[in-house]
């Protein structure tokens, strides 16, 4: 069922990422003057500024809705209204989310550390950011705009583009709020990006093994039994020997891969295993729903 348009899941995710990304902003960039890009943290800067000059700043949510709304007119008019309709969704929400949370009390308001606040921050930022874009939206700002001089000049990389923009906003906030927290704002930047990544790819990282022995047929039979986990074979050659070899592959949680060691070489203690890390698995005993945060 589909509300405005989108589904209830996409619209859930929409309005709790922007509401955490709004608390992330209030609660902990803004207070710190970490200046982390985006149209958020040019609103930080255009905050500061304006306060500094006339005594009064322009609210968070103002600058972020003033921005936002030629970009996404521009969008619109390229790419057409389906285009950028969850993001245009995400934007309103952060809008209204900046203003409501700017009320709330902050528990955090009495540190007057700047890491704790550029971690946790930037934690809460990339949890936020990469709900949203499970939801097939974004936040507006920075990637919108990118998205716009992609269009019309298209041999333009995004992600360089995006890294461009940032790069000149943090500079920004370099100049207004002075080295040191520009260079917490880095720490935030990195520890965003990496919670992001965990989100879109999943946390539940799981295990392949790639396993080469004379007893294929009987330890694929062992971990299909005692594991128990699907096996596939893959015909190879050994190019030093020239013989035919058959390469067991299969993919098992982390807490089963201690098992699947000891069961291999419990059965041949000569065969030679290879183990590397997935970060998702969409099928059968593992993630069943490929937009689905959890298992």
């Amino acid at each position: 069922m589909k509300v405005l348009g989108i589904t209830k899941r996409e619209l859930f995710l929409i309005l709790v990422g922007s509401t955490l990304l709004a608390l992330a902003i209030n609660w902990f960039l803004s207070p710190s003057g970490l200046v982390t890009g985006g149209i958020s943290g040019t609103s930080i800067v255009v905050e500061e500024v304006t306060r500094n000059l006339f005594g009064v700043g322009v609210p968070l949510w103002v600058t972020n809705l003033g921005l936002n709304i030629p970009l996404f007119l521009i969008s619109i008019r390229q790419r057409g209204f389906k285009f950028a309709q969850k993001s245009l969704y995400s934007v309103l929400w952060l809008s209204f989310a900046l203003w409501f949370t700017g009320f709330l009390p902050n528990p955090f308001a009495a540190s007057g550390d700047f890491l704790l606040p550029a971690l946790f921050g930037g934690a809460l930022l990339g949890c936020s950011i990469g709900l949203v874009i499970r939801a097939g939206a974004t936040t507006g700002g920075t990637d919108m705009l990118a998205s716009i001089i992609k269009f019309k000049h298209n041999n333009f990389p995004i992600t360089k583009l995006m890294l461009m923009i940032d790069g000149v906003i943090i500079l920004c906030g370099f100049f207004i709020f002075g080295q040191e927290k520009a260079m917490y704002a880095i720490i935030s930047v990195f520890v965003t990006s990496k919670v992001i990544a965990s989100i879109i790819e999943g946390v539940d990282y799981a295990k392949a093994a790639f396993i080469i022995s004379d007893k294929s047929q009987l330890i694929s039979a062992e971990i299909m039994q005692k594991i128990p986990r699907g096996v596939t074979g893959l015909k190879a050659t050994g190019m030093y020997s020239k013989s035919d070899k058959e390469v067991l592959y299969v993919v098992v949680s982390q807490n089963e891969i201690t098992r699947l060691r000891e069961l291999v070489q419990g059965i041949d203690p000569k065969a030679f295993i290879t183990i590397t890390d997935v970060k998702e698995v969409l099928g059968e005993g593992f993630i069943k729903d490929p937009t689905a945060l959890t298992n």
